[in-house]
């Protein structure tokens, strides 16, 4: 959940290994270091940041890990192409949103979500514990009862992660980030929380999807997940469009 808490609290961690690898990722995603380019010598990122060889390397070793450089002997770092970055990592998807939300951002994540999101659902339907399913109720429910846009926020995370595991394909919770993402986006911009007649459509829509779980049909469980994130892609979409 380190996206959204990121939001949440305005700033990201900054202990020295953190500082380094926001800031050279930020600038790697934001274009200020193009694809290709050689970052500059270790010595010249030691002095510009302030740290030590070790902790430069470290910085370096989780660039390379999120796929944003890659380092040759003799040679240097250089930064990768974009289509080899990880846009899954948690990191990578907030140095995409300090650039600027955008309809096209907006998009590929509802189309990301559309494709393993409903059926996950699907097979939570068939797979759910009397567990899962009080948990996912009582999240629907801690949505309709927020009274902040942060309680709001974390319940609808809380409700999608826990629908995720509840599918009983570990590969799903994986992508858990994407709905991080795309809800950290409905936060920043979006929330329904501080409007009440919003807030409880938005709970009932996902309080529709625990209740198709509970009964297992999938199919009503599947078009009710659909109809979640088509309604929160579209909330988003207009709150863009309206600040523009």
């Amino acid at each position: 959940m380190a996206l959204l808490k990121s939001a949440m609290a305005g700033r990201a961690s900054r202990n020295n290994h953190t500082f380094v690898v926001n800031e050279l990722g930020a600038a790697i995603v934001g274009g200020e270091i193009p694809v290709g380019t050689l970052l500059p010598p270790d010595s010249e990122l030691e002095e510009r940041f302030d740290v030590s060889r070790t902790v430069l390397r470290e910085a370096m070793k989780t660039l390379a890990a999120k796929g944003l450089v890659y380092p040759r002997a003799r040679v240097g770092t250089r930064v990768n192409d974009s289509t080899k970055w990880n846009l899954l990592d948690a990191d990578v998807l907030g140095w995409y949103f300090a650039i600027g939300i955008t309809d096209e951002l907006l998009r590929h994540l509802c189309e990301m979500r559309l494709s393993f999101e409903p059926f996950a659902a699907s097979l939570a339907a068939a797979n759910a514990c009397a567990e899962d399913i009080a948990a996912l109720k009582a999240f629907a429910d801690k949505m309709a009862a927020s009274c902040s846009n942060e309680a709001f926020a974390m319940a609808d995370l809380d409700f999608h992660l826990t629908l995720l595991a509840a599918s009983g394909n570990p590969f799903m919770y994986s992508v858990g980030n994407l709905i991080e993402a795309a809800l950290t986006l409905a936060f920043e911009t979006s929330s329904p929380a501080e409007d009440p007649e919003r807030r409880l459509k938005v709970a009932h829509s996902h309080r529709l999807v625990a209740e198709a779980i509970e009964v297992r049909d999938g199919t009503a469980a599947t078009k009710a997940m659909e109809a979640v994130i088509r309604e929160g892609a579209r909330r988003i979409s207009k709150n863009i469009e309206e600040r523009a």
